[in-house]
């Protein structure tokens, strides 16, 4: 699994408590990176078993990454705690990934993006997905990837081949049509 050491499996409760804290401080964009900073903001539902600033560290590091949205230069990204901000990512129970979602239809198994909010899924974000295998952390990439990238205003996309790495914006949970996982929108090859 990429030769990564993968996190210990977890139970998420279908439902938490409900409401949003978000993670407080900042966090800058990696020196050496350029292009225009876009502010965003991390809040976790209250009684989930992941810490905020946990889940926080691992959201900047993959929106930095250099395979991500801001590859080349296309912009950074700063995280705040108030304030204007682009998209806000939200790691939130089954239960409230429904009621945020709605009227998207998620069943308890999806993420979105609704409004300034990118709802990551914390029983996604625990345990990954078949597509994946046994990847969870490819796979975390790839969702934070994909629904912050309908929040930068990508839409879905389809797979251009059997055996090709899948568009971050293939609904790679559904299903991969055909080609193969990929967490990235600019992949190495």
């Amino acid at each position: 699994m990429n030769g990564r050491r993968q996190p210990a499996p977890v139970d998420v409760p279908e439902s938490a408590g409900g409401e949003y804290t978000v993670v407080p401080g900042t966090a800058e964009p990696p020196d050496g990176t350029s292009g225009p900073a876009v502010e965003y903001l991390v809040e976790v539902e209250d009684g989930l078993p992941f810490t905020g600033p946990g889940f926080a560290a691992r959201v900047h590091r993959i929106l930095n990454d250099p395979r991500g949205w801001g590859h080349g230069g296309a912009m950074r990204f700063r995280r705040v705690s108030e304030g204007p901000v682009r998209f806000r990512v939200s790691l939130s129970s089954p239960a409230l990934t429904d009621r945020v979602c709605a009227p998207l239809i998620t069943g308890g198994e999806l993420s979105c993006r609704e409004g300034e909010r990118s709802v990551i899924n914390a029983l996604r974000w625990a345990a990954g997905d078949d597509s994946y295998g046994r990847d969870v952390l490819s796979y975390r990439e790839y969702l934070i990837g994909h629904e912050v990238g309908h929040a930068l205003g990508h839409g879905h996309r389809t797979c251009p081949g059997a055996g090709e790495p899948a568009p971050v914006m293939v609904q790679q949970t559904k299903s991969l049509e055909g080609c193969d996982p990929n967490p990235w929108p600019h992949p190495r090859r």
